[in-house]
């Protein structure tokens, strides 16, 4: 059964897509640690990161770099965080968390955010990327 990332990948699901290539691709959390919080995931469903080969795991943690001041201009967060738990959905993936503390990175702060706010956050980010 296809995970609920591989239905956000094709199309099925709603997504705030931060972008995407052939392989990978990022969208904002719906239960952010911190509004800005992404995920990055690669394009072929595989459960566990350390399962993904070598150059899938030297790419998704090239494309999550490169999304990382994007990231940290839109939010104005001290860094971005990177949190690789792989229990919550059975799709590879890699969390970058916008942070001030050491706080900001426990699961137990997220929360829902609504549409609005995504799509405005996602907005800012892509908006810093494009700036370059």
């Amino acid at each position: 059964m296809a995970s609920i990332f591989t239905k956000i990948i094709e199309g099925q699901l709603p997504c705030h897509k931060i972008s995407e290539n052939s392989d990978f691709m990022a969208f904002l959390d719906i239960n952010p640690i911190k509004l800005g919080h992404t995920l990055v995931i690669p394009k072929r469903e595989i459960d566990y990161v350390f399962d993904l080969d070598d150059d899938e795991f030297q790419g998704i943690m090239a494309f999550a770099k490169s999304l990382a001041l994007p990231i940290k201009k839109a939010t104005s967060c001290e860094r971005v965080c990177m949190i690789i738990a792989g229990y919550e959905v059975p799709h590879a993936h890699v969390h970058l968390v916008p942070t001030d503390n050491m706080m900001d990175l426990s699961f137990s702060r997220a929360q829902s955010a609504n549409d609005e706010q995504l799509g405005w956050m996602a907005n800012k980010i892509r908006n810093q990327l494009m700036a370059g």
